[in-house]
């Protein structure tokens, strides 16, 4: 509300949400959130779980190329005498 002989806000009220939860509902919500994070959580164990093979499949790979290329003396760009 806003006083015009101060020329100040003299209160104010938060519009009510259109989207709010109702208490009924909370403890839906908490479950289903707590879910959510504990399927985060296990997604990313198994992930971690699993990185030590695929970091050992990618340094196979990358021994087994570097067996197929030839091995050549390495050019410098300048003298060193």
């Amino acid at each position: 509300m806003f006083d015009r002989n101060l020329g100040r806000v003299i209160s104010h009220a938060q519009p009510e949400r259109g989207d709010k939860p109702e208490l009924n509902d909370a403890q839906r919500i908490v479950a289903a959130e707590a879910a959510r994070r504990e399927a985060i959580f296990e997604k990313s164990v198994q992930s971690e779980k699993t990185r030590g093979d695929d970091l050992a499949k990618r340094f196979e790979e990358a021994l087994r190329q570097a067996k197929q290329e030839p091995i050549s003396r390495p050019k410098r760009d300048f003298d060193l005498d």
